[in-house]
């Protein structure tokens, strides 16, 4: 029996109609494989996966194969994004075993959970000669397949212990790793590395972050040259916004098309920061696209943010965005295509598969001629037209916490600077954050996933509690409402109960979840931020916004055990080091006290505020001693004026009323 069909996640409902006997992830499976002395499959997959569905429509959806799996093993389907967990033990399992791992993920295991052969992608007649393998091997070779399994899993612990002695991450390591960031950089094309190219979703910040600290043009450069050649590039979508997982190539022409929910908030936060530091055009269209993006595209019915966009259409990856000129002028016309076949690089011999071009931007449209900007519009506004009557990718519609919490963070900062085109952006916050706090927080612990308004059983791991946390405080920052803080509080204090280990470090699971084969502990960022460093964001925000000292000291010594991967590694560290940044520079206190009404004089000192703080400074704007927030406590108006304060390492400066000294005060250090 197939027992799929009441799962919350969109990947595993994708094979509830296999001819497979697939169980969920859980204790079940593991006690019917002991039962029936048979190895266990783990299939680990995500639902926008291109070649999760391949193997899906060749193996899973094959009478022969359905029945080689039923007949010798216990089949676990387990959704990589519910149970990152999960996927981080056997992920390294594989890597260990092949050197390289990927989705889907083909895992077979011992009864207990012991891995003792992984692999990924694997064609139809190599999987079905490899469970014919595998299934006489465990009748046969047992004590070998054990011994084996139990290597293995050695591997795996040894793989997940942190190198490195515990350092302070002081300004010298985070000068080295800007070094070391400007060695790797692509001085041609932008960003880091060859192909294929991600976007360098957390290293952005904290590069920007370096220059509000050091005064660093160099550091400033890398961030804008690589934020325009992904705009301009096949990776961002020049119709709809929202930028794809990554470039197949190095010069982001050719995306890899899933869009992913976490790409998007983590980006829309880096060209935020990018108009708000530099006051680039094209950053806040950009910011501007992708947050409309997130909202019209990913946004659900309960108020959350949906997983992905899937990279294929009907089985074609890219069917949904490619075009040829013919296309264009079918579209538009014969004048606006041939422009549009220009303006976007679209050519008879195309640039992805079939003659078929994707969309780039070849010329600067942001400080355009107003009849040049209409026709643009026109144009661009015409071609999504068309392409919304093509069939369109699937959506994974679970809410998973860490990410959304991400989300809340990226439009909470992109509203607070104020543009009028970023209204919408504070109320599908706050909503996000309301489905946050009613769904997935249930008695004091978090749950990762949700699906139209039902919480799902994966219990939440340190990213979840990290990255809820601090969109819980970017959101007491954007409505001065306490109860957010008192909210993000509750989080960090079962964080630190639940996830701690010693002298700093933290696991990813929680002392009281399902236990693993190994307790994974990685505190290094990939797709997203890790567990750890996601937590420190957080635990120095709210050490910030509370002026409780042992939030702080908790983020420091955490910062400590990644110190030494910092310097050698940024690129994966990148989060953590925009924390350590963040407390360079104190972080900075900055408390707007504001009559009632604000008035327009307390808008554009709040917004001043906002625009002149400096890294990882923490902002409020609200009445005078309003209730639950404690920054503005003691915060009295000047001569009945909004007034301003600016406090670091827990001394004030004195008040100020005007945006102008405002600025001034908040000026970093000549050097």
């Amino acid at each position: 029996m197939n027992r799929l069909g009441a799962a919350t996640s969109p990947y595993l409902l994708q094979h509830a109609d296999n001819p497979v006997a697939w169980w969920p992830w859980g204790a079940e499976a593991f006690a019917e494989a002991r039962r029936r002395d048979v190895p266990v499959l783990i299939s680990i997959g995500y639902a926008a996966c291109h070649w999760c569905h391949v193997m899906a429509h060749e193996s899973f959806e094959d009478d022969g194969i359905g029945a080689l799996l039923d007949g010798g093993f216990v089949a676990v389907k387990v959704d990589r994004e519910e149970h990152p967990d999960v996927d981080a033990v056997y992920m390294t399992a594989t890597q260990a075993m092949t050197g390289q791992g990927g989705w889907p993920m083909t895992v077979f295991a011992t009864p207990d959970g012991q891995p003792f052969f992984c692999g990924t992608y694997l064609p139809r007649e190599q999987f079905a000669q490899l469970l014919t393998a595998i299934g006489q091997a465990w009748q046969d070779q047992r004590e070998a397949v054990l011994a084996q399994g139990a290597a293995l899993v050695e591997a795996v612990a040894g793989a997940q212990a942190v190198a490195g002695r515990p350092q302070p991450l002081t300004a010298d390591l985070l000068d080295g790793a800007v070094a070391t960031l400007a060695g790797q950089y692509d001085r041609v094309r932008g960003g880091f590395g060859g192909a294929p190219k991600f976007p360098p979703s957390m290293d952005l910040p904290f590069l920007i972050r370096h220059h509000q600290r050091t005064g660093s043009a160099e550091a400033l450069e890398m961030v804008r040259h690589t934020a325009e050649s992904m705009a301009r590039g096949g990776l961002y979508d020049q119709l709809g916004g929202g930028f794809a997982r990554y470039s197949v190539d190095a010069a982001w022409t050719v995306p890899h098309f899933e869009k992913m929910l976490y790409d998007n908030a983590l980006l829309l936060r880096a060209y935020t920061q990018l108009w708000r530091v530099g006051g680039d055009p094209l950053a806040a269209r950009v910011a501007h696209e992708t947050a409309t993006f997130l909202r019209r595209d990913l946004g659900t019915a309960a108020g959350g943010f949906a997983s992905a966009l899937d990279a294929d259409t009907d089985g074609v990856e890219g069917l949904t965005y490619a075009w040829t000129p013919r296309q264009l002028v079918e579209a538009l016309g014969e004048d606006d295509g041939a422009w549009a076949a220009d303006l976007f690089g679209v050519t008879a011999e195309g640039t992805f598969e079939g003659g078929t071009s994707v969309l780039r931007l070849a010329r600067d449209i942001d400080d355009a001629h107003p009849d040049l900007l209409g026709r643009w519009t026109r144009v661009r506004d015409g071609l999504l037209s068309v392409r919304a009557r093509r069939p369109q990718p699937a959506r994974d519609d679970k809410v998973v916490a860490a990410w959304n919490g991400l989300v809340v963070t990226a439009l909470a900062e992109y509203a607070m600077l104020g543009l009028p085109e970023a209204a919408d952006a504070a109320d599908a916050a706050v909503a996000a954050g309301r489905l946050l706090a009613g769904t997935h927080l249930v008695d004091g612990r978090l749950r990762r996933v949700s699906r139209d308004g039902v919480v799902g059983a994966p219990a939440g791991v340190l990213e979840d509690y990290g990255c809820v946390a601090e969109g819980f405080a970017a959101l007491h920052q954007l409505t001065a409402d306490g109860a957010w803080l008192t909210r993000a509080g509750t989080l960090l204090d079962a964080a630190l109960t639940h996830f701690a280990g010693k002298d700093g470090h933290y696991f990813d699971t929680a002392d009281d979840a399902d236990a693993l084969i190994t307790r994974p502990a990685d505190p290094t960022d990939n797709a997203t931020p890790s567990g750890l460093s996601s937590l420190c964001a957080a635990l120095v925000a709210y050490a910030a916004l509370t002026g409780r000292t042992r939030y702080r000291e908790a983020a420091e010594a955490a910062l400590a055990t990644v110190a030494p991967a910092v310097a050698r590694h940024p690129r994966a560290t990148g989060y953590s080091a925009a924390t350590g940044e963040a407390l360079l520079a104190g972080p900075v206190e900055i408390a707007v006290a504001l009559p009632t009404p604000a008035g327009r004089s307390g808008a554009e000192l709040a917004a001043a505020a906002r625009r002149h703080a400096p890294p990882g400074a923490v902002v409020v704007a609200g009445p005078p001693d309003a209730p639950g927030v404690p920054l503005l406590a003691g915060r009295p108006l000047v001569d009945g004026a909004p007034t301003a304060y600016v406090c670091r390492a827990f001394t004030c400066a004195a008040p100020v009323t005007t945006p102008d000294a405002l600025a001034a005060s908040l000026a970093p250090p000549a050097t």
